[in-house]
């Protein structure tokens, strides 16, 4: 009898116990329902405030929606559009402090490479003034670069590679600037240091062809012809068509541009000649 009573107990005390794994098991779930209900409501609340241009209302429901329910998959998806909403509004350090936290966060994330994209433009649209702004412009093309060797294959990148060439014409503009101050002050040094970085660093550049005719300038100056001449036949090997190419052969021959001047006149004088003796002939008729 003792023997049934303890069976008949340990019966019961199973069932209870699955009882109670059933009852918190559908707690969990119900629980895990009204948060990411609570989540998407979040969610569709800062999208409604992006839409009106609220971005820093948008950017607080979205932190909301992250934080209620971090495991789930709405919460990196409303951490970037917390860093997007600010970015659009040029609210740039708060969306770069956003995405900084982000990459930390979620490294694994499948659109990273937007996050790392959108950084980049963080960076490169507060770009203003190329002589000021060198940290911008630095951090900018960081970014791009790292996005176009970790995710080559991205429409991301593609746009990246184009902003990269922007940025080169800007650092190479700024080369030049200092360079061209550093010729008028005669500090030759200096300004040869400049010109040589835009060649070596930024040669697809706009500014490579002045480059190579101001270290031609600068050497013959300082007598150094033989440099001047190596640089003059690069010119123009490369860009014998350009303006660049011309100032430099003037350089060597100071009678170039007074006979290029002279054969202008000629030929102006030629034409006038020569129709005048058309409207002779034509009255002659």
């Amino acid at each position: 009898m003792q023997i049934v009573r303890f069976i008949f107990l340990i019966l019961i005390s199973t069932l209870l116990l699955i009882s109670c794994a059933k009852e918190k098991q559908v707690k969990s779930v119900i629980q895990e329902k009204n948060l990411e209900l609570q989540v998407l409501e979040a969610y569709e609340e800062g999208l409604n405030s992006l839409k009106r241009g609220d971005v820093l209302f948008a950017a607080k429901k979205f932190n909301e929606a992250e934080v209620l329910f971090p495991q789930s998959e709405w919460a990196p998806k409303s951490a970037l559009m917390a860093a997007y909403s600010y970015y659009s509004q040029d609210y740039y350090e708060d969306a770069i402090l956003e995405l900084q936290r982000f990459v930390k966060v979620y490294p694994f994330y499948k659109d990273l490479d937007y996050a790392y994209y959108l950084l980049g433009l963080c960076w490169y649209e507060q770009i203003i003034d190329e002589k000021k702004d060198l940290q911008t412009i630095i951090k900018a093309k960081e970014k791009f670069i790292f996005l176009i060797k970790n995710y080559p294959e991205t429409e991301y990148s593609l746009d990246a590679e184009f902003k990269i060439d922007i940025i080169n014409d800007t650092l190479a503009s700024k080369e030049m600037y200092i360079g061209r101050y550093y010729f008028k002050k005669k500090k030759w040094i200096p300004a040869i240091n400049r010109f040589r970085a835009v060649i070596d660093e930024y040669e697809t550049t706009i500014y490579t062809e002045e480059a190579l005719h101001r270290l031609v300038e600068v050497y013959y100056t300082i007598g150094l012809k033989d440099e001047a001449k190596k640089y003059a036949k690069l010119l123009g090997y490369n860009y014998q068509s350009s303006k660049w190419y011309e100032r430099s052969y003037s350089v060597f021959d100071k009678m170039y541009e007074k006979n290029k001047k002279k054969l202008k006149k000629d030929k102006k004088k030629n034409y006038s000649i020569l129709k005048k003796f058309k409207s002779i002939l034509s009255q002659n008729e």
